[in-house]
């Protein structure tokens, strides 16, 4: 049975076609560029890589293309070969604790949040859309990065702000990254032979976007982003938590409007902020080995708030079991991993420093004698959804 997963942006098509239920992929790759005359397609096949330039005016012609590839290259005879798909869409709100199969009033829904998620959930009904017409008798389900985390109660989701902002507006914490977190979690009860529900696990998804999440008995009792994804950590370009009342401050400083401060928090912040070099880590340990201060400064100010969130989650859960390393620098920043497991020594955290070098490698990275267990463990979020369009279609 074959399942293809997708996840559109405003002027992309990432995807990745599996063999279900063996989990094996067959082929992965990308649309760059839709819209534009020099857009490109990506495909990454037998652990080679094919690259073309094309013209692509929009997602249904991206979707055309997609598929007249997967037969010419061979991978399927024919387009009927693939059973189900499975699309990311980044917020369902409060409507969706869970993936469905997408029809027209779920539709309606993921529009109807829009306006949480403006330059992700329009993009997300492109490709729903474009998939539809190309394949129009195919089951699709949505897989959404909020629905893991309506399981966090509402003394965790709420904000102290007049209660109906949340009544009519919706204002509350939502979380995201929920598909990462809830594979890596799942991993890594896998790997220590528990039961999900007997463990209590904290996933640090840190990438360009980064989250932190603490999976009590499988379940997602909070997380660090919020209302929207700038809220949690220092990120690549994001401030993470900041005093509101910034944004009043520097608007009337700068002569700015809320909308250009917010985007400043967005874009112009975190790593790039501070360090004032590069939004990538691996740029900024580059500069620190040079002698570079700032650059470190932000590593180490990222650092210092993902402990905080580690701490707190200890409490929260009575103790932890695990804590999982994943996404691009939790995954590759060996050194990052270092600094984080030594600030969190008080919690009887231990790396092993032979183990934890390596990048991209699922294993145990934590010496014997360490009270918490340690994983560096490569997510896969296109797993899931292909797990969840296996689950709710057939």
């Amino acid at each position: 049975m074959k399942i293809i997963a997708v996840n559109a942006g405003s002027s992309s098509l990432k995807f990745q076609l599996l063999e279900m239920p063996s989990e094996v992929v067959l082929v992965s790759g990308i649309v760059e560029r839709i819209g534009m005359e020099n857009a490109v397609i990506k495909i990454k096949l037998n652990g080679n890589k094919i690259e073309e330039l094309v013209t692509i005016h929009d997602h249904s012609q991206a979707v055309d293309l997609l598929l007249e590839k997967l037969v010419s290259l061979k991978i399927v005879n024919n387009i009927d070969e693939i059973d189900g798909v499975g699309h990311r869409v980044v917020h369902g709100g409060e409507k969706f604790s869970d993936s469905v199969i997408i029809d027209d009033e779920v539709m309606k829904a993921i529009e109807a949040v829009s306006d949480l998620a403006p330059l992700h959930n329009p993009a997300n009904l492109t490709g729903i859309k474009a998939f539809q017409h190309a394949l129009p008798h195919v089951k699709a389900v949505a897989v959404f990065d909020t629905a893991f985390h309506q399981t966090m109660k509402k003394d965790v989701y709420l904000y102290g702000v007049p209660y109906e902002w949340y009544e009519k507006y919706g204002v509350r914490k939502y979380g995201f990254h929920g598909t990462s977190h809830k594979y890596v979690s799942l991993r890594a009860a896998e790997l220590m032979g528990k039961d999900p529900k007997d463990v209590n696990i904290v996933v640090l998804h840190i990438g360009n976007g980064a989250s932190i999440c603490a999976v009590k008995g499988g379940i997602s009792v909070d997380t660090s982003m919020g209302f929207t994804p700038l809220a949690g950590i220092l990120m690549g370009t994001r401030s993470g938590d900041i005093d509101p009342a910034i944004v009043e401050y520097i608007c009337e400083k700068e002569n700015k409007t809320v909308k250009e401060v917010i985007n400043d928090l967005n874009k112009k912040s975190g790593y790039i902020g501070i360090s004032g070099n590069s939004s990538d880590s691996r740029d900024l340990w580059t500069a620190t080995h040079g002698g570079d201060r700032q650059s470190f400064l932000a590593i180490q100010k990222q650092i210092k708030m993902i402990c905080d969130y580690v701490a707190a989650y200890y409490v929260t859960m009575g103790g932890i079991d695990a804590i999982c390393f994943t996404a691009g620098v939790g995954e590759n920043a060996i050194f990052t991993r270092q600094l984080i497991s030594n600030r969190l020594a008080p919690l009887g955290v231990k790396i092993d420093i032979e183990r934890n070098y390596t990048r991209g490698n699922e294993r145990l990275i934590s010496s014997d004698d360490s009270k918490i267990k340690l994983f560096l463990l490569p997510t896969n979020e296109e797993v899931m959804i292909a797990r969840d369009t296996l689950r709710l279609s057939f």
